[in-house]
C-alpha cells in the first residue's frame, strides 16, 4: 500500500475548488429549472447601458417608466426621471466610453448588475446597480458606488 501525504494548504485549496464548483452547478441547475432573471429584463438592462454609451437619451427615456425613480449614496433619494436626466445623465453620459457588464443576476423583474465603466479618459470605475422593472420598463434604479464619488463625472474630474 502506498501512502500519499497532503499539506493542509493543498487540502484547503482542493476544498475551496470543490465548493466553488458546487456553487456553479447549483446556479446552473436553478437556471435550467426555470428560475432566475427574466430574459426580457436582461435585454432591457443591456439596452440601458448601451444607451449611455451611445449618448442616446431618447432610447433611455423610452426604457424608463414615467414614474421612474433613481437613488444613490450621492444624495439622490428617489429622484424623478426629469431630475435624473438633469443631475445624472447630463453630467455623466459624456464621460462614459464603455461598460463591461461583469455580472447580471436576479429573479423575475429584479436584477443586480456589477459593472466596470471605462471613462473617456480611460479611468475605470466599478459599481453595482439594482434594477426593478414593471411592465417592460425600468421602474427604479439604485446605484451602489464602488468607492466614494465613483461615478464618471467625479472620476474624470479627479474627485475621489
Amino acid at each position: 500500500m502506498t501512502e500519499t501525504s497532503m499539506s493542509r494548504r493543498t487540502l484547503f485549496e482542493a476544498g475551496t475548488m470543490v465548493m466553488a464548483a458546487a456553487a456553479c452547478i447549483a446556479e446552473t441547475a436553478d437556471a435550467h429549472a426555470g428560475k432566475g432573471l427574466n430574459p426580457d429584463t436582461e435585454a432591457i438592462i443591456r439596452k440601458h447601458y448601451k444607451a449611455w454609451v451611445d449618448k442616446d437619451w431618447h432610447t433611455e427615456d423610452m426604457l424608463l417608466a414615467d414614474d421612474f425613480t433613481f437613488s444613490s449614496a450621492a444624495g439622490d433619494d428617489h429622484i424623478s426621471k426629469s431630475v435624473f436626466k438633469t443631475r445624472c445623465w447630463d453630467n455623466n453620459a459624456k464621460d462614459i466610453k464603455k461598460f463591461d457588464l461583469v455580472r447580471i443576476f436576479g429573479s423575475g423583474n429584479e436584477a443586480l448588475v456589477l459593472y466596470d465603466c471605462l471613462t473617456m479618459d480611460d479611468k475605470t470605475i466599478q459599481n453595482v446597480e439594482y434594477f426593478q422593472l414593471r411592465d417592460g420598463k425600468v421602474a427604479s434604479l439604485t446605484c451602489y458606488f464602488g468607492a466614494p464619488s465613483n461615478y464618471p463625472a467625479a472620476v474624470s474630474a479627479g474627485r475621489k
